[in-house]
């Protein structure tokens, strides 16, 4: 099964400063048939206007990953970390017991970042957060695993769940393939791009989401830029 979610049909809402869409249900937007893909819970398309962002504000109990798009976004936190974050990169709260951030787009122009939340698999340990760059050129015609709570995974950014967020660069022609476990779930979302996914088209920014197939095909038709989920079942 595999059920495209066109971005138009994306909930959101347009704060001036922040142009945000969401695919699951978040904030003000509640579509009970969009409550999450698993243990994946929500998936953010967020344009930040420059010399804005996200005031000092809590979180616990998540997992929480920021891809960013376009731009860079500076992370704050109330255990003393500060960081920048560049197109292509990504960072990682685990919120665990509790912790403040706020995250600013001190650039000239518009930020653009992906922001997934996946629900961890335990719960009462310390937050953390942690960044790092992966260039794109290494994600070129393959999978890169970005964050990950999965073995065999240590060279990803680590979060507490059963679960791993990967990267994929494909130039128009290429095709990739990604197999997914029984019993996972995957949501894939071009950044940029159009691609079919087993014969399906998707556009840039739609959500693709599948389970109950052993594996899909990636199929560029124009260059792309591709971040999955696979998550475990709730």
């Amino acid at each position: 099964m595999i059920d495209v979610k066109r971005f138009a049909s994306l909930g959101g809402a347009n704060h001036g400063w922040l142009d945000a869409k969401h695919h699951f249900s978040f904030a003000s937007y509640h579509d009970p048939r969009r409550m999450g893909w698993g243990t994946l819970r929500v998936w953010n398309d967020d344009v930040i206007a420059a010399g804005t962002g996200f005031p000092p504000h809590p979180h616990s109990d998540m997992e929480i990953i920021t891809y960013v798009r376009e731009g860079a976004i500076t992370h704050e936190d109330s255990l003393g970390n500060k960081g920048r974050t560049e197109a292509g990169d990504v960072q990682v709260m685990s919120a665990g017991t509790g912790i403040r951030h706020a995250e600013y787009n001190a650039e000239p122009g518009e930020t653009r970042i992906f922001q997934i939340w996946i629900m961890p698999n335990r719960t009462g340990e310390k937050p953390a957060w942690g960044a790092r760059p992966f260039p794109k050129g290494d994600r070129s015609g393959r999978f890169v695993t970005l964050a990950s709570g999965m073995a065999g995974d240590e060279d990803a950014l680590p979060i507490r769940a059963d679960a791993r967020v990967l990267g994929a660069t494909l130039k128009a022609g290429e095709s990739v393939e990604y197999a997914l476990g029984e019993g996972r779930f995957g949501y894939l979302v071009p950044a940029t791009g159009l691609i079919e996914i087993n014969g399906k088209r998707v556009e840039a920014r739609d959500g693709a989401a599948f389970t109950d197939e052993p594996s899909v095909t990636i199929t560029a038709l124009e260059d792309a830029e591709l971040v999955l989920v696979d998550a475990d079942a709730l």
